[in-house]
């Protein structure tokens, strides 16, 4: 199983400079991938911003958004803006996409939470034509670059509307931070998803997981400000490890459910977290 780290971008008032310096001491420590978390109505540093703040400071970890509320944006201002991150990058971004459930993350007028499914589904295939080539509405120049990749995609949610647009426009399934018991019929669904649409081969499955291991208490708050308007049922469960033994026994539960990588995302923006992490599962 792959190990990777969450970017503190969501901790509560985060001080924005660390997120660069954070992503290179991360690959450094040898993690395998640099994950984002995303809200937008919350004191924190949009998945693009800490994104693109990381490619620029790295050069083979990969980065990933867990996951993006992608029905918040006009579809193709995101692609856009996909594609120049993975750009810089070299390559190294997969796009993680939610499909969101607050009202008050959905800001941009005509983007209300009122049919965000269905302009989820017209924008994935934005995404695809303008990754493509094709130009922004009738513009005669194309969107991206020359060389702009099909930027590889993976799906969270609960629902099997999730599965569906997994199966159909993604490469695997990201699960939240809940109990593995909690999770692994998710993860069951995926796969048998994935089976039942004849795709090839089997979807890349993620995990996340917050940790706290230095200032413990600081992290339980951060956590439970981060979900107090969540559903009770994730709010309520929501794993925070804040010990070696739970970082290890989270690891563990998580290979034997055959899992690719997890990703264990901060929840506190303490640099020091890292080498703290890194010192148990690289």
């Amino acid at each position: 199983m792959h190990i990777g780290i969450g970017l503190p971008n969501q901790v509560r008032h985060v001080t924005a400079s660390i997120i660069p310096r954070w992503a290179a001491r991360a690959e450094e420590a040898g993690f395998s991938t640099l994950a984002t978390t995303g809200r937008y109505a919350y004191p924190s540093v949009s998945d693009t911003v800490a994104l693109a703040a990381a490619a620029g400071a790295t050069t083979t970890i990969g980065l990933l958004s867990a996951v993006l509320l992608a029905p918040t944006w006009p579809g193709a201002l995101l692609a856009k803006e996909i594609a120049g991150i993975d750009g810089v990058s070299g390559g190294r971004l997969t796009l993680g996409v939610g499909v969101g459930s607050r009202a008050d993350e959905f800001t941009v007028p005509g983007h209300g939470l009122h049919g965000r499914g269905a302009r989820l589904e017209a924008d994935l295939a934005t995404y695809r034509e303008i990754w493509g080539g094709a130009p922004v509405g009738n513009g005669p120049n194309p969107a991206v670059p020359s060389g702009t990749r099909q930027v590889p995609m993976l799906f969270g949610g609960y629902s099997a509307r999730a599965l569906d647009r997994m199966v159909r426009w993604g490469e695997g399934y990201i699960g939240g931070s809940l109990p593995p018991a909690m999770t692994a019929p998710s993860f069951e669904a995926a796969k048998r998803a994935w089976r039942e649409a004849s795709r090839q081969g089997a979807p890349k499955l993620v995990v996340l997981c917050y940790f706290a291991l230095g200032d413990t208490e600081t992290g339980q708050a951060n956590i439970h400000d981060f979900y107090r308007l969540a559903p009770k049922d994730i709010a309520t469960n929501a794993v925070l490890c804040t010990t070696p033994k739970m970082i290890k026994e989270s690891v563990a539960a998580y290979t034997d459910l055959g899992l690719d990588e997890i990703i264990f995302v901060p929840a506190t923006d303490d640099l020091d977290e890292i080498a703290r992490l890194a010192d148990l599962v690289t």
